[in-house]
C-alpha cells in the first residue's frame, strides 16, 4: 500500500500540477499509510494510568541523529492546537514533506537499529529490509511541492483509515497513466540533470575558493621563509662575531699565560732561598692555569654546540624549501584538474542543451501523433454509425413490399460502393497506425540513448567526488606542513635565546680574563651583599668585580678607574683599593 500510495501521489502531481494542498485525497491517504507503517510493531509502554503506543517517540530521535531536524521539532512543539503526541507526529510528517527531507530523516532512523529497538519489536516494518525499500521510494517525493497549513487542522482527532477504492483502476486509465509516467520520468530526469549541474557549479566554486586560499597561504609561507632566512643570516653574522671575539680572548689568555710563566721563572731565580714563599706562589699560578684551561674548554664546548645548531638550522631550511617546491607542484596539478573540470562542465552543459532540444522536438511529435490518433478514432466511430444505419435500412427494405424491390437493389448497390470506399479508408488508417508504431519505437531508442548519457554523467560526478577527496587530503598535508613550520620557528627562537645567553657568558668571561692577574676572583653566586656598604644585590643594584682585589661590590662602591701594572688602560677598582693605590703613588713621588 505504501508503494501504491507513493506512485499514485507522484502520478497525480505530474498530471494535475506539482503543488499539492492538504485537501488533496491522495495526499491524505499517503499520510494515513505512512502512519500505519510507523505504527507497525510499536512496543506498548505501560504507565500508571494507561497504555501508551505512539510514533512520536522514534520521531524525536531524529533531532539527535540529524541536526537539521531540530527546527521541525521546535516548530511542532510550538504549535498551539496540538495536545497529543500522535497529533505532533502527524504535524512532523507534513513539515518533513514540505521540506523535501522525509526520506533523509527516516534513513537516519533505519540505520540506527539499536536505538529503534527501544521502540519497535524485532518483526516491525522499520526493523526489517522493507523499511529501507519504503525510504528509497520516498526519495521520489522530492519532485513534489506541497503547501500544507498545519495550524488550522485538527490533527489530534483524525481517524486514519485507508481507502482501497482509490487504488482499483481500469485498464484504459492504467494505459493513459503509463504514458503520463513516461513523460513524468523524462521530466524528472531533466530536473535531476539540472540539480547535478547546480551541484557541480557549487563544487567548482568551492574548489576555486580553496585554491585561492591555498595560494594565499603559499605566499604567506614564502614571506615567512624569507624572514626566517634573514634571521638565520643575522644569527650567522652574530656567530662569526662571537668566534672572532673568542679568538681574541684566547690570544689574550695565551699572552697572559706567557707573562705569568716569565714572572714565575724570575721569581724562582730570585727567591730560591725562601722556598716556602715560592711554593705558595707556584701553587697559586698552578690554580690559575687550571681555571683558565677549564674556561677555555667551556668556551670550546659552547662553540661546538653552536656549530651543531647551525648545521641543524641549515638542514631545516633545506627541508622547508623542498616542502615549498612540493606544494607548488601540487598547486599546479590542482589548477590543471580545475581546468579539466571546467571543460567537463561545459561539455555537460552543451549535452544538456542538446537533450532539451531533442525533448522539445519529441514532445511536439508526440502531440502530433495524439492528434492523428484522435482523428482516426472519430473517423472509425463515424464509420461504425454509418454501418449501423445501413444495416437498419437493409432490414426495412426486406420488410417492404415487392414493389420497392428494384429501388432496394439500387440502394444496396450504392451501399456496397460506399462500403468498398470505407474499406479502402480503413486500409489507409492501418498504414498510418503502423507508421505511428515505428515512430514510437524510434522514440524509445532515443530515450535509451539519453539514459546512457545520464549514466555517463553520473560516472563523471563520481570522478569529481574523488577529486574532492584528493583536495581534502592536500589540505590535511598543508596543515601538517604548517605545524612543522611553527615547530621550526619555535626551535629558531630557542636558538636565538641560547645565543644571547652565550653572548652574555662570553662578555662575563672577557671581563674575567682582563682582570686575571694572579688574584682569586669571587663567584657571582657566592656574593649576595656588597662588601663595603653591605647592601643586597638586585636588578637595579648589579654586581661588579674589583680588578685589584677580586672582591664583588655594587656600582656606587666601585665607580673608580685606575691603570694597574698588569693593564696600562684604566680598569674598575673599588673605593678601598683606589685610596690605597693613591697613597702608594703619593709616597713613591719625591
Amino acid at each position: 500500500m505504501a508503494k501504491l500510495s507513493i506512485k499514485g501521489l507522484i502520478e497525480s502531481a505530474l498530471s494535475f500540477g506539482r503543488t499539492l494542498d492538504s485537501d488533496y485525497p491522495p495526499l491524505q491517504q499517503f499520510f494515513v499509510v505512512m502512519e500505519h507503517c510507523l505504527k507497525h510493531g510499536l512496543k506498548v509502554r505501560k504507565s500508571f494510568l494507561s497504555y501508551n503506543k505512539t510514533i512520536w517517540g522514534p520521531l524525536e530521535l531524529v533531532e539527535k541523529l540529524y541536526p537539521e531536524a531540530e527546527e521541525i521539532g521546535a516548530s511542532v512543539r510550538d504549535l498551539p492546537g496540538l495536545k497529543t503526541p500522535l497529533g505532533r507526529a502527524r504535524a512532523w510528517l507534513r513539515l518533513a514533506l514540505m521540506q523535501k527531507k522525509m526520506a533523509d530523516y527516516l534513513r537516519c532512523l533505519i540505520i540506527q537499529r539499536e536505538l529503534l529497538s527501544e521502540f519497535y519489536e524485532h518483526h516491525a516494518l522499520m526493523m526489517e529490509e522493507e523499511g529501507a525499500v519504503i525510504v528509497g521510494l520516498l526519495v521520489g517525493l522530492n519532485v513534489i511541492d506541497a503547501n500544507l497549513c498545519v495550524k488550522g487542522e485538527d490533527l489530534d482527532s483524525q481517524v486514519g483509515v485507508i481507502d482501497f477504492s482509490m487504488y482499483l483502476k481500469n485498464e484504459e486509465e492504467i494505459g493513459n497513466k503509463e504514458r503520463n509516467v513516461q513523460i513524468a520520468a523524462i521530466l524528472d530526469q531533466k530536473n535531476y540533470v539540472e540539480e547535478l549541474n547546480r551541484q557541480l557549479n557549487s563544487t567548482v566554486s568551492s574548489l576555486h575558493s580553496r585554491v585561492d586560499s591555498l595560494e594565499k597561504s603559499n605566499t604567506k609561507l614564502i614571506e615567512e621563509l624569507a624572514i626566517a632566512k634573514n634571521n638565520i643570516i643575522k644569527l650567522q653574522e652574530e656567530n662569526h662575531q662571537l668566534r672572532s671575539e673568542n679568538e681574541l680572548i684566547l690570544m689574550r689568555t695565551r699572552q697572559h699565560l706567557e707573562v705569568t710563566k716569565v714572572d714565575v721563572e724570575t721569581e724562582l731565580q730570585t727567591y730560591k732561598h725562601s722556598r716556602q714563599g715560592l711554593d705558595e706562589m707556584y701553587n697559586d699560578a698552578r690554580r690559575q692555569l687550571r681555571d683558565e684551561s677549564q674556561l677555555r674548554q667551556d668556551v670550546e664546548n659552547e662553540l661546538s654546540v653552536q656549530v651543531g645548531m647551525k648545521h641543524e638550522i641549515e638542514l631545516a631550511m633545506k627541508l622547508l624549501e623542498k616542502d615549498i617546491h612540493e606544494k607548488q607542484d601540487t598547486l599546479i596539478g590542482l589548477r590543471q584538474q580545475l581546468e579539466e573540470v571546467k571543460a567537463i562542465n561545459i561539455e555537460m552543459y552543451q549535452k544538456l542543451q542538446g537533450s532539451e532540444d531533442s525533448l522539445k522536438e519529441k514532445n511536439e511529435i508526440i502531440a502530433r501523433l495524439e492528434e492523428k490518433t484522435n482523428k482516426i478514432t472519430t473517423a472509425m466511430r463515424q464509420l461504425e454509425q454509418r454501418l449501423q444505419q445501413a444495416e437498419k435500412a437493409q432490414m426495412e427494405a426486406e420488410d417492404e413490399d415487392e414493389k420497392y424491390a428494384q429501388e432496394c437493389l439500387s440502394k444496396s448497390d450504392s451501399l456496397q460502393r460506399q462500403i468498398s470506399q470505407k474499406e479502402q479508408q480503413l486500409v489507409q488508417l492501418e498504414t498510418d497506425l503502423k507508421i505511428e508504431k515505428e515512430w514510437r519505437q524510434t522514440l524509445q531508442e532515443d530515450l535509451q540513448k539519453e539514459k546512457d548519457v545520464l549514466s555517463h554523467l553520473r560516472n563523471e560526478t563520481q570522478q569529481i567526488i574523488s577529486l574532492k577527496k584528493e583536495f581534502l587530503n592536500l589540505q590535511d598535508e598543508n596543515q601538517q606542513l604548517k605545524k612543522i613550520y611553527h615547530e621550526q620557528e619555535q626551535a629558531l627562537q630557542e636558538l636565538g635565546s641560547k645565543l644571547c645567553e652565550s653572548k652574555l657568558k662570553i662578555d662575563d668571561i672577557k671581563e674575567a680574563n682582563k682582570a686575571l692577574q694572579g688574584l682569586v676572583w669571587l663567584k657571582d653566586k657566592e656574593a649576595t651583599h656588597c662588601k663595603l656598604c653591605e647592601k643586597e644585590f638586585s636588578l637595579s643594584k648589579r654586581k661588579h668585580h674589583c680588578r685589584n682585589c677580586g672582591e664583588i661590590f655594587c656600582n656606587a662602591c666601585s665607580d673608580n678607574e685606575l691603570p694597574l701594572p698588569s693593564s696600562p688602560k684604566p680598569v674598575r677598582v673599588c673605593d678601598s683599593c683606589h685610596a690605597m693605590l693613591i697613597q702608594r703613588c703619593s709616597s713613591n713621588v719625591p
